[in-house]
Order: structure tokens, then sequence, then C-alpha cells
């Protein structure tokens, strides 16, 4: 039994952490996003090409 609660609390370590990188992913996306729409904005040809960039690295 006691085999089978550690098994079952390493997954369950494992199915938090996946869920908290998706979490951390989603969120640094949205930020560029913002960021990018900035930089097209403001005509800064530079910064919008690290944020894309740095964009398709994150996918």
């Amino acid at each position: 039994m006691d085999k089978m609660k550690a098994t079952y609390e390493v997954m369950l370590g494992l199915a938090a952490e996946m869920i908290w990188d998706e979490a951390l992913r989603k969120h640094r996306s949205e930020e560029l996003y913002r960021e990018i729409d900035r930089a097209l904005a403001s005509g800064d040809e530079s910064a919008f090409r690290n944020l894309t960039d740095e964009l398709k690295l994150l996918n």
C-alpha cells in the first residue's frame, strides 16, 4: 500500500507541475501578445521582432 501511495503522490505532483507550467506559458504568451501590439502601435520594429521570436520559442 505504501508503494501505491508514493506512486500516487508522485503522479499527483507531476500533474500539478504540468498544470503550473501550462499556466505560466499561457500567461507569458498573453503578455507577449500585448507587448507585440504595443510595439506595432509605436512602430518599434526591433521590439516587434524580438517579441515575436520569443513567442515562437514559447510555442
